[in-house]
């Protein structure tokens, strides 16, 4: 006589013979609130992929700002999912796709439309080398997330830069571009062979290991607390007086960061680390 199971326990068993991660969630309906980190990241990947509609258009002040609203957008996601509680795994991987696409396929696509072009398919290869290295930085990045930094690498530092700060920075020469237009003060900024060198540089250093200041751990001591709020309302201001300007300052300033990130990193982590491996050496 052959024994029927119930689907459900035959369910049940399949279910439990799969890994935890790979099991459907309850279809229990889910709060609104707790959709907001995954919403904030589905805008932000229309607006970075919107930004090459303005670039096909040739409203490359729009594609810029699409780009700054992502990045502003990616800031926000992690940080509601984290104050709400809504962390997940699907997140993370809808976060690192819409990192993909707003700050490794946008940004080169503009930069492509706005200057290698010229070079037929020699500019295109180049522009396929910083979306390489921005797909293995997030490959990286989601790696670490998972099995853990083997590196230990300290909270303080980035490992390389952002996905972010990586798409803004290769844009800077067309920030630049936009923010002297008018006062022909310089010209052939947006040239291949200055567009050439940024996406390769940028790309690089995106895969790279060279430490960068981490914005989420810095820590301001209460005494200059009001000077930081000064700075900022002055940076507000001058960003609603000359928006591109401001832009191509900060831009510029956030690379002249990357010595004493480098010479910080050395002093804290590097020089113990060797003067700890030669005194072992030597009670060996």
């Amino acid at each position: 006589m052959r024994i029927r199971r119930k689907p459900g326990r035959l369910k049940e068993r399949l279910s439990k013979s799969f890994p935890l991660p790979l099991r459907r969630r309850s279809n229990n309906p889910l709060n609104f609130t707790s959709m907001l980190p995954n919403m904030t990241t589905v805008l932000a990947l229309c607006t970075g992929l919107s930004s090459v509609r303005f670039a096909l258009l040739g409203q490359w002040e729009f594609a810029i700002i699409a780009i700054f609203a992502s990045a502003i957008m990616d800031t926000m996601d992690g940080r509601l999912a984290r104050y709400l509680g809504s962390t997940s795994r699907f997140g993370a991987e809808l976060d690192s796709l819409s990192d993909f696409i707003c700050f490794g396929v946008s940004p080169t696509l503009i930069i492509y439309l706005r200057s290698l072009h010229e070079w037929d398919g020699f500019g295109w290869i180049i522009a396929l080398y910083f979306s390489a290295c921005m797909a293995l930085r997030l490959a990286r990045f989601n790696t670490v997330s998972i099995e853990g930094d083997p590196h230990d690498w300290p909270e303080t530092y980035f490992m390389g830069i952002p996905a972010p700060p990586g798409a803004i920075l290769v844009l800077t020469p067309l920030i630049i571009d936009v923010a002297f237009a008018h006062h022909n003060i310089i010209s052939h900024v947006t040239s291949p062979y200055v567009m050439t060198v940024t996406l390769i540089l940028v790309g690089t250093m995106c895969i790279s290991k060279v430490p960068t200041f981490s914005h989420k751990t810095i820590k301001i001591a209460p005494k200059y607390v009001p000077f930081v709020l000064i700075g900022v309302a002055l940076v507000g201001g001058a960003l609603f007086v000359e928006p591109w300007i401001t832009l191509s300052a900060i831009s510029i300033a956030y690379i002249l960061t990357f010595p004493f990130s480098i010479l910080k990193f050395r002093k804290e982590h590097l020089l113990p680390m060797r003067k700890q491996t030669l005194n072992s050496k030597n009670k060996q």
